[in-house]
């Protein structure tokens, strides 16, 4: 792990794709019962234990939400997270350069899994970041992008691989194998995961938006320790504030 600075500069988005997606999806806010994360220390976790994380976020039947566009709180609904990379020997930053993402530090080929249920959005298959060249939407390498259920896009970079089945449009459920931790991109020749929080936005292709708009560092403490803390206010209250300009 004497590494995990070399990247803090490093991280970047995928080509967008040309996905079609749907209705605008819907923001779901968790209960206020739902278990709060841990404040994350100075320091990254060295080693922390594996977890499989099962606890699910209710929703009260009478929570609403004011955000801009169509997205609103829906109601009788429940919210599994799972821990984004399934590997007993994780550490994280808890800042990132330029923009607010974390990059999650694990051995190349190493599981990377979904979040949360949902869908697809894109994915990015082929490698073509050129070093050097300017921060694009080719800086993730191969990458996949994921619309939870929960109306919160998802999305992790500087896979090595992606998993076969795992394509735009496939629904997925929480934990399921999406890819291989890798160093594709911009990635400084370091394997890790770059992960970013965002509302969905234009979907597909915003890679400003997709690389991460809300610190997302809590909420890994929170489903690396089996707990539920939901990102849903973060991202609609950025979305509100930005009208979804990065």
């Amino acid at each position: 792990m004497t590494v995990l600075a070399v990247c803090l500069a490093g991280c970047g988005s995928p080509t967008g794709g040309d996905v079609s997606v749907g209705a605008t999806p819907q923001f779901v806010e968790p209960s206020a019962t739902s278990e709060a994360a841990p404040a994350p220390s100075a320091t990254a976790p060295s080693q922390p234990a594996a977890t499989s994380p099962s606890a699910s976020a209710s929703v009260s039947p009478s929570a609403s939400a004011s955000a801009t566009g169509s997205a609103t709180i829906t109601t009788a609904k429940k919210v599994k997270y799972v821990f984004p990379v399934k590997a007993s020997n994780v550490d994280w930053h808890t800042t990132h350069s330029k923009y607010k993402a974390t990059d999650i530090f694990a051995d190349c080929g190493e599981s990377v899994v979904a979040t949360t249920s949902g869908v697809i959005l894109e994915i990015s298959l082929k490698d073509v970041y050129v070093k050097g060249s300017p921060d694009g939407p080719n800086n993730g390498g191969l990458s996949v992008s994921l619309l939870g259920d929960d109306g919160v896009r998802y999305y992790g970079s500087h896979l090595s691989k992606v998993q076969t089945g795992i394509k735009k449009g496939v629904r997925v459920t929480a934990g399921q194998l999406l890819g291989k931790v890798g160093k594709t991109g911009n990635a400084n020749g370091v394997c890790h995961l770059h992960y970013g929080i965002s509302a969905p936005c234009a979907k597909v292709g915003d890679w400003k938006v997709r690389r991460g708009v809300v610190w997302p560092y809590s909420y890994l403490a929170s489903w690396r320790k089996g707990g539920s803390k939901s990102p849903v206010a973060a991202v609609v209250a950025w979305k509100k504030s930005s009208n979804c300009k990065a």
